[in-house]
């Protein structure tokens, strides 16, 4: 086997025979001596107007061919009889730690508030129908987390906690796509993604595990200074040590900690709006081409970041040929997020557009909060900026929405471009009622953006409000080294872990974030029998 690179246009990566035919050429032998030309790499490099596929590639000769990888390696043992560990929240960190105790001999109890991922399905689309939020499950609660729902995008850059491979096997072998082993930026889908996690679950019950939807977790067991188990929402006592995987908006969750006293900190996060642009438009753009995209190059995206008087301005959680959606947890919020299904076939993109607030930044914001100083500062924050966004919108979940352009001069929007959001758009003057810190950064930000790409402000974008689930406002801390590694600072027998303990942004490094607190806690499982 030899692995070449090659870079190719468009139209030529998008064929095999020519792919072999360079392969021959590099290689100085006939095409007919290649038995097999596999794709280990494939990304798309869009900086200069004359676009490249980039390939990595095996390439086997005659008497050879490629060993089919179907994830056989990665085995579920029966643990039904071994000892118990309760995991809140059947997100992806928290399916991904179930599924590495199971690996490491240890029998997972997912307890999930939300519904499992069929049945959020259906709720979801009677909240588009309705416009009335479930409470336990939505568009962030319920098996899959707030990820199943909002495109299933796999990459991260938190490549040096774990192995990112492990997890997209993971994903592979029940049931995703192989070609997220292969692109740059893979993705799922969120009308795939579904049935995916369905399997997951569907194994980890085999394999001896227990799953409970419509179980909120609403006090920990502590005895002895030690985790003991979880008494929910039902009633149950479920034993055992706690893996805490909750998502960054069980709001609730964090109050009862901090009311009960365990320690928690304050953490930087990121709040905005959703910006919509027509997708064709953001192909134009960024494939430098009158003409879009045209037949060999997928929907296009885009990644911008800058500083704007010492603070982050970026995009987030990208969709390109997508949807925003309500992504409110609890009535009198106006919550956006954005999604996009396996083809992008949408005609809008769109991404979160973001600015950093640290703690500290609190008192320049002009939100009034009850106190600043607590842990919670931050989470209090987003409630009433989202609830500003509810009054802005008429008391709806129809979202206060303005043209980029208008957003610029400070003024109000006489009309508004069509729209993917189903719930409905109430024009607003951004200035009016977010504060300052944000609507002047995220102004000077979207300026650098045009001046990277020219053509990024433009009268058919708008801004959707708000963007507030970027990250968890606390962080539950935890210890990293020695033989407590992973448990909180104070408390034995409880692993923060993913997002929502503020650890993790993204499905990919929560994931990752699940199997290490599930290896730390195996770990301890055995030294203590």
């Amino acid at each position: 086997m030899q692995q070449l690179q090659l870079r190719l246009s468009p139209e030529k990566a998008a064929s095999d025979a020519t792919i072999r035919a360079q392969a021959a050429k590099l290689l100085r032998c006939g095409i007919d001596e290649i038995s097999s030309v596999q794709i280990r790499r494939h990304t798309i490099d869009a900086r200069q107007r004359h676009i490249v596929i980039n390939l990595t590639i095996d390439v086997y000769m005659q008497g050879e061919k490629p060993q089919i990888d179907d994830f056989s390696d990665i085995v579920y043992p029966d643990v039904s009889s071994r000892p118990a560990v309760v995991v809140v929240g059947a997100g992806p960190c928290g399916l991904f730690a179930a599924l590495r105790l199971i690996e490491l001999g240890l029998r997972p109890l997912i307890v999930e508030r939300g519904q499992e991922v069929m049945k959020r399905r259906r709720d979801l689309s009677l909240l588009h129908k309705t416009g009335e939020i479930d409470p336990e499950s939505n568009y962030s609660f319920g098996e899959g987390g707030a990820g199943a729902f909002s495109d299933g995008k796999l990459y991260t850059r938190s490549k040096k906690r774990g192995s990112v491979e492990k997890i997209l096997r993971v994903f592979c072998k029940f049931g995703a796509d192989p070609k997220i082993l292969v692109d740059a930026h893979p993705h799922i889908g969120t009308d795939k993604l579904p049935k995916i996690i369905k399997q997951m679950r569907e194994q980890i019950i085999t394999s001896g595990g227990e799953v409970h939807f419509g179980c909120r977790m609403d006090e920990l067991i502590v005895e002895g200074g030690r985790t003991r188990g979880i008494v929910t929402s039902t009633g149950q006592a479920f034993w055992g040590p706690v893996i805490l995987a909750t998502g960054h908006s069980a709001r609730d969750l964090y109050r009862y900690l901090h009311r009960t006293g365990i320690f928690l900190e304050a953490k930087p996060i990121a709040v905005g709006v959703r910006l919509e642009h027509p997708q064709e438009l953001i192909d134009q753009i960024r494939y430098h081409n009158r003409q879009g995209r045209g037949k060999y190059l997928p929907a296009a995206e885009y990644v911008y970041k800058t500083r704007v008087r010492e603070r982050g301005v970026y995009s987030f959680c990208m969709c390109p040929g997508g949807f925003v959606v309500p992504a409110a947890t609890a009535p009198e919020e106006t919550v956006v997020n954005g999604m996009s299904p396996a083809n992008r076939g949408s005609k809008w993109a769109n991404s979160g557009m973001v600015v950093e607030l640290r703690p500290e930044d609190m008192i320049h914001t002009g939100v009034e909060i009850s106190d600043k100083t607590t842990p919670l500062a931050l989470m209090e924050w987003c409630e009433r900026f989202e609830h500003l966004s509810y009054l802005a919108a008429n008391r709806s979940l129809r979202a206060p929405a303005q043209r980029l352009t208008d957003f610029l001069n400070a003024r109000l929007s006489s009309s508004l471009p069509s729209t993917s959001y189903n719930m409905g758009l109430t024009s607003s003057n951004m200035h009016d009622w977010m504060p300052r810190f944000i609507t002047h950064r995220l102004a000077e930000g979207f300026k650098a953006f045009d001046r990277m790409t020219k053509g990024f402000i433009s009268e058919e974008a708008q801004l959707i409000g708000v963007e507030s689930r970027t990250s968890s406002p606390v962080r539950i801390p935890r210890l990293y080294e020695g033989d407590r590694a992973y448990q909180h600072l104070d408390l034995e027998g409880l692993y923060p872990a993913g997002e929502g303990a503020g650890y993790a942004g993204g499905i990919v490094s929560a994931a990752i974030d699940g199997e290490n607190a599930a290896q730390a806690l195996a770990f301890q499982v055995k030294f203590n029998v």
